[in-house]
């Protein structure tokens, strides 16, 4: 799958994938195990925690395998980029190993799990920066391009079918994470987060911010996405023009607060898994390239599955 051509992703292609959920929160508050600063990099260094992250994916291959669908799964690697080393209490070198076995675990799932039903997608999660409601600063996109470099390049040569860039706030970072997979040669999704108002953190809009994008990068992306936002966040937001058959995928919230509201949450929002079902079929008549749904924040296997009942065909 290293090439530019966008084809080679099955998820590019005229059939549903489903992706996994909100990994951390599943984690942590479904199965009680503690993330510092909210990086699921640091189970795979276990038996134990490896183990956890098996038991975290099997119920999304189930689903795929029993409604028949294509499935795009996460690396746990979202937290897994340079600066978040020192305060995992990990050497730079120590975090490279820790982002080649991230990959290797999902070869090993795929391995034992695909069909030609059921084909697997690797994601290599590159989440931002720093915080991806509220970046402390902002990077120029050369920047962000020497910053991801090496955590790209660690999970493509593991074997990453593609990079997907996570929860951007901002096109510049975005725009880095692309080049950085170019320059790999591996297929890049970007996926931008959005406020209350459908708008980035910066108040760009969406079709503002996939222009952009294109434009700093030749097109590079293979499709973009929308996550971390709930779809009554974004929905009224996405207008019309040819941008919008650049976005192939979804992975909302459940929640509808907004990303200041559930920073401060005690608990976790799980909504309500059929409303959001019933949100993301009607995306799908919004978004003419819609491949890939999945979930985010307080979103598990019981959300996917709603949405992939309710999904039940690409729109003609």
């Amino acid at each position: 799958m290293r090439t530019k051509d966008r084809q080679a992703l099955p998820q590019t292609g005229e059939r549903l994938f489903l992706s996994d959920g909100g990994m951390e929160t599943t984690l942590i508050f479904h199965e009680g195990i503690e993330l510092p600063h909210f990086a699921a990099i640091v189970l795979v260094a276990s038996a134990a925690g490896r183990e956890a992250l098996r038991r975290y994916y099997a119920p999304y291959v189930a689903i795929a395998r029993r409604d028949r669908r294509g499935l795009v799964l996460d690396t746990p690697t979202w937290r897994a980029s340079a600066d978040w080393a020192a305060p995992l209490g990990m050497t730079p070198e120590a975090l490279d190993v820790a982002n080649a076995e991230a990959v290797r675990l999902l070869l090993a799932i795929r391995e034992a799990e695909a069909t030609p039903a059921t084909p697997i997608v690797v994601n290599g999660a590159v989440g931002p920066r720093g915080d991806g409601y509220d970046p402390a600063f902002r990077m120029s996109a050369a920047e962000a391009e020497g910053y991801h470099a090496r955590q790209v390049a660690v999970l493509a040569r593991a074997g990453a079918d593609m990079i997907g860039a996570l929860t951007m706030s901002y096109v510049e970072e975005a725009v880095g994470i692309a080049r950085a997979a170019e320059a790999e040669a591996v297929p890049v999704a970007v996926s931008f987060t959005v406020e209350t108002d459908g708008r980035l953190r910066t108040g760009m809009t969406v079709a503002a911010a996939v222009e952009a994008c294109d434009a700093a990068t030749g097109g590079y992306p293979a499709y973009y996405m929308l996550n971390c936002a709930h779809p009554s966040h974004f929905r009224d937001a996405l207008g019309e023009g040819a941008w919008r058959g650049r976005i192939g995928g979804i992975r909302a919230n459940a929640s509808k607060r907004s990303h200041a509201e559930l920073d401060a949450a005690p608990a976790l929002d799980e909504g309500d898994p059929l409303e959001l079902a019933a949100d993301y079929r009607a995306l799908q008549r919004l978004l003419p390239r819609l491949r890939v749904l999945g979930g985010c924040c307080g979103t598990d296997h019981r959300h996917v599955a709603a949405i992939s009942g309710a999904c039940g065909s690409v729109p003609a």
